[in-house]
């Protein structure tokens, strides 16, 4: 067993000789300018809790203020977009998506061109266009004038007037 143990020794020590002297010394001369430095932590403030003093205001999450914006957006006689109607092709597109090409006049009526995508369409004061419920209130020969109705944040309605511009030949695609 002694002889065993003598053998292994020899043989470790053997394998542990100086054959990668050459790479130790390249790597401690690469690395001789270079300090390991760590910069220190920066101080953490602690935590100071904020109490709540809001108690005698509406909870924001509560039921209370939903109930408050439903009932608003229902009662009171006010602007509102008439929801059971059939929307128009027009009505999916945002209005800044819409481009009017032309005026077209047939019959003393008076239509406007609007490219919608790849498609062209014929609109008539009356006809609603974009996601605003957009109604078409006049046409010239320039560009096409709009009521719009859109929502606030308190669910009220409220009137917007808009406008395409007559967009120049080479401005389409």
């Amino acid at each position: 067993m002694k002889r065993l143990a003598i053998i292994l020794t020899l043989f470790l020590a053997a394998c542990g000789g100086d054959e990668h002297s050459d790479l130790k010394q390249e790597l401690n001369v690469l690395t001789k300018d270079l300090r390991g430095r760590i910069d220190t932590l920066p101080v953490v403030k602690p935590y100071e809790p904020v109490p709540y003093q809001a108690f005698d205001m509406p909870d924001p999450f509560g039921s209370a203020k939903i109930e408050l914006v439903a009932k608003s957006s229902t009662g009171g006689g006010g602007l509102k977009p008439d929801m059971n109607r059939a929307k128009e092709p027009l009505e999916v597109f945002p209005l800044e998506s819409l481009k009017m090409v032309g005026v077209l006049q047939q019959k003393k009526l008076t239509f406007a061109l609007v490219r919608a995508d790849t498609s062209l369409y014929r609109i008539k004061v009356g006809n609603y266009l974009g996601q605003n419920f957009g109604i078409v209130t006049s046409i010239t020969e320039n560009q096409l004038q709009l009521r719009e109705l859109i929502q606030d944040a308190a669910g009220d309605w409220a009137e917007r007037q808009s406008s395409l511009q007559l967009q120049d030949a080479g401005g389409g695609r």
